[in-house]
């Protein structure tokens, strides 16, 4: 028998929920046949899967020793002896870190294993923020995520708690992102907003734009203001009022003003000359503006946090001061 000792974090949860990220080598219909067969039990009782675990809850495996049996892969936080997290923002609810360009959030297609995640989860770790033994079903996860090239803002939740909290803000909008960008050419009019409809196209790992709905697509909108120009290049700020994938790349290319260093919505002819291979953008700016409740989160509200010096901005335009 192995017995598990709900925490905070594991707590507010369906048990079949629980159950699938504790024990995943054990198939779902299995686990429902234990829960009706009594070898799955909720402090010592026949249970159902519905039920809501709570804080100091004993879960009660009558299972074959196969099912517990740990991956043979260590996990990738634990190999990471040296975490790269450049923090912005720390404290016991979440983490905001600022990702370099190049690095990928979570593991990708090529099976790229040094990811942001890991090495947060390897930070918060190593520095004792983090238990994984106290807790079986959650491990610290990232609430929004931003293309291998592209630098910037990233947030961590450090509770299950604060997990569900921000993905909900994320999904109200009620967290605003903005962006820095460089892009060729200066864009006409200065500011504006950008709208229409974009669908992905996962062959092509590419979005195409429509003026007019059409099916698969969703709403897509931009803000943006000109900061300064010269040499030909501009520096503009990008607001987020949706997040779908590309936006801001496919959004300033439509416009005529593609991003220095982007080669799927630009012209690699142009950004040649510059050597750069990676689109120039970076999530600068986070605020959290909560509208609803946000129950041990809200004394985030109205807190803004930035990103004060990037490369770029220096490199293109140095006579340009970050506010």
């Amino acid at each position: 028998m192995k017995e598990y000792i709900i925490a905070a974090n594991d707590s507010g949860q369906r048990l079949n929920k629980f159950l699938e990220k504790a024990v995943p080598l054990l198939p779902a219909g299995l686990m429902h046949k234990y829960i009706r067969l009594k070898r799955i039990k909720v402090n010592g009782k026949r249970t159902e899967a519905a039920f809501r675990l709570s804080t100091g809850d004993i879960v009660q495996l009558y299972v074959n020793d196969e099912f517990f049996e740990a991956p043979s892969e260590e996990e990738a936080y634990k190999r990471i002896k040296t975490p790269q997290v450049s923090v912005i923002y720390e404290d016991a609810q979440i983490l905001l870190a600022d990702k370099a360009p190049g690095m990928v959030v979570h593991t990708d297609e090529q099976g790229d294993q040094n990811t942001l995640i890991a090495h947060i989860q390897a930070y918060l770790y190593q520095s004792g923020a983090w238990q994984p033994e106290a807790a079986f079903s959650f491990t610290p996860a990232l609430c929004n995520r931003i293309d291998r090239n592209t630098g910037g803002i990233v947030i961590a939740a450090k509770t299950a708690e604060a997990l569900r909290i921000l993905n909900e803000k994320i999904r109200g909008h009620e967290i605003q992102k903005r962006y820095l960008c460089v892009v060729h050419g200066t864009p006409n009019p200065a500011k504006g907003r950008i709208e229409n409809h974009l669908r992905r196209d996962e062959k092509r790992k590419q979005v195409m734009l429509f003026s007019q709905p059409v099916p698969g697509a969703k709403t897509a909108q931009t803000l943006y203001r000109t900061l300064t120009s010269a040499n030909g290049l501009s520096l503009v700020e990008c607001t987020l009022l949706t997040g779908r994938t590309h936006q801001i790349r496919a959004h300033m290319a439509h416009i005529g003003t593609p991003l220095l260093g982007d080669g799927k919505y630009g012209r690699n002819a142009d950004n040649r000359q510059y050597g750069e291979t990676g689109q120039l953008l970076y999530s600068y700016q986070l605020q959290f503006a909560f509208s609803t409740d946000a129950g041990n989160l809200a004394y985030l509200n109205g807190k803004t946090f930035t990103v004060k010096e990037i490369p770029f901005v220096k490199k293109y335009f140095p006579a340009f001061t970050m506010g």
